[in-house]
């Protein structure tokens, strides 16, 4: 069983230096450090392990150290900045691992990209050697790189020629839409498995600039403190993030071919300034049990989301959130986050609002979040599931297409969101919720147990990549952005071509990738 839980203190991979406003992450990959057996990690090459710390460290560093305006990614090892993702274990890993790897790779990069767009904590790409594949897209996540000039040191991208796929954490995407390179000459770049380097790699805006050997680090420190001045993070005391613990605000239990997850709501609201402050424990929380069931249970593929506590307690929570302090704006983002990462795991999402539910507010996300939403009425007792907009549902998380969830729910429809945002702050009844289109179905009391249980067992009897394919589809409506052609476009093209021959079979070139024989491809075009 994998488990995200990590340390600065126990990292193998990453060190982690803070010196004042500028912090440096280093990559110093141990080798015989895998995460499963059956593969070195040389040259800086990584697998999920790396990334687990990678994610803990890009986390700490939002929280922790509120003073760190930048934060300079390099490499610990001469020569070498990173090769990517290691060739080995994604040779031998099942398809459903490489999947989730590329997607838990992207949501890291997306999430440093996040740091630097929102919270005034800048990442810069000290390239200091070669600098491959999974390596450039990691310097990719970077607002700004810097390469050494040696006359060696290159940036490429060599999946398409080398290894049959793509580079699959959002090479392609970012070299064209962020950072702006000539389509054709990122499809030169892009197909070059030696890529590039020195004046040629600034000239097609692989990279900002270039640093002589003896002056990098010089050049690297001064560009750093620049970008420093363009941040008001604050000069004030971090909140340690304390050992998680689980099982308090967020539980789960596990059924055949399904996981019933439900958030809890403590009693009254308390403000406080640390870990244990409910929003952030509470997301905490849910982005580790996501992780945790997309990578360990692959198999429970329909997870059913509830909520437990006072509506009230939500607001209030809420409240508290709603302030320019850096410490709730981290909470804010964080949440966000989480959330995006619920929108793009490839399990069906049904949300059940039941008599002392508390759909309201930012827990409201979640029910906005899943394919299809089920209202208990139960008209016999006067008891009946609720929910309650308040602003947060109209701008405060968006998704990756840059809309809110209900956005997407009423794309083309904005008098409906406008008339949405008029109940804000009411408790909506079973009929008002089916009116104003914000359920699936409301039912009685007397239907709710066989109805669910036949939605459940309807969507568990269809193919799960069909299923995958679909909900994707259906999620990210309207506008198009870097994120959702990540997700979208490149990580579903990714995932069909790690599967088929010329990749993955016996003759494909990952499969044959350091044995000296070529690969043979089918040519047909499909």
């Amino acid at each position: 069983m994998v488990s995200f839980d990590t340390h600065p203190d126990r990292y193998r991979h990453w060190s982690l230096r803070v010196d004042g406003e500028v912090a440096w992450l280093v990559l110093d990959v141990d080798e015989q450090g895998g995460l499963t057996p059956g593969y070195e990690l040389k040259l800086n090459s990584y697998d999920l392990g790396v990334d687990i710390e990678l994610y803990d460290a890009t986390q700490r560093l939002r929280f922790e150290h509120p003073a760190v305006r930048t934060v300079v990614v390099t490499s610990g090892k001469d020569k070498v900045f990173c090769a990517g993702a290691n060739i080995r274990m994604l040779a031998a890993a099942s398809h459903e691992w490489k999947v989730n790897f590329c997607k838990f790779t992207n949501e890291t990069r997306n999430g440093m990209e996040d740091a630097t767009a929102n919270s005034g904590q800048t990442y810069l790409a000290a390239v200091n050697g070669s600098c491959a594949g999974g390596g450039y897209e990691l310097a990719l996540a970077c607002d700004h790189i810097v390469l050494v000039d040696d006359n060696s040191s290159t940036v490429a991208l060599p999946e398409v020629p080398l290894l049959g796929v793509l580079p699959g954490t959002g090479g392609l995407t970012r070299v064209v839409d962020k950072r702006g390179t000539r389509k054709d000459l990122a499809d030169v770049f892009a197909t070059r498995a030696d890529g590039v380097k020195g004046r040629t790699a600034v000239d097609w805006k692989l990279v900002d600039e270039l640093a002589p050997p003896r002056r990098f680090t010089e050049v690297v420190t001064e560009r750093a403190k620049e970008l420093a001045k363009r941040s008001a993070r604050p000069d004030a005391e971090g909140v340690e993030l304390t050992p998680l613990v689980r099982d308090r605000y967020v539980t789960a239990e596990l059924g055949d071919g399904t996981v019933d997850i439900t958030v809890h709501v403590p009693d009254a609201v308390e403000e406080r300034r640390d870990a244990e402050f409910w929003p952030l424990a509470m997301t905490r929380e849910l982005d580790d049990l996501i992780l945790r069931l997309r990578t360990n249970e692959p198999e429970r593929g329909v997870w059913l989301l509830r909520t437990e506590g006072d509506h009230e307690v939500v607001r209030g929570y809420e409240a508290l959130l709603d302030t320019s302090d850096w410490f709730a704006r981290e909470v804010v983002h964080y949440w966000k986050r989480t959330l995006k990462r619920l929108d793009v795991t490839s399990r069906s999402l049904i949300a059940l609002i039941e008599p002392g539910s508390c759909f309201a507010g930012m827990l409201a996300e979640l029910a906005f979040a899943a394919d299809r939403q089920y209202l208990l009425d139960d008209q016999d007792a006067g008891a009946a599931g609720t929910l309650v907009l308040t602003e947060a549902n109209f701008g405060t998380y968006p998704m990756g297409n840059g809309l809110t969830r209900l956005e997407s729910r009423f794309w083309g429809e904005k008098s409906q969101v406008d008339t949405l945002r008029k109940q804000a702050g009411t408790v909506l009844l079973p009929d008002e919720c089916k009116d104003l289109g914000l359920v699936t179905d409301a039912l009685d009391d007397i239907d709710w147990a066989d109805e669910i249980r036949i939605v459940v067992e309807g969507r568990a009897a269809l193919s799960p990549d069909a299923c995958t394919g679909m909900e994707a589809n259906h999620r990210f409506v309207g506008p198009e952005t870097i994120e959702t052609k990540i997700f979208g476009r490149l990580s579903a093209w990714q995932n069909w071509v790690f599967v088929r021959t010329n990749a993955s079979g016996e003759d494909g070139a990952l499969r044959r990738y350091g044995t000296g024989k070529k690969a043979v491809f089918d040519r047909r075009r499909v």
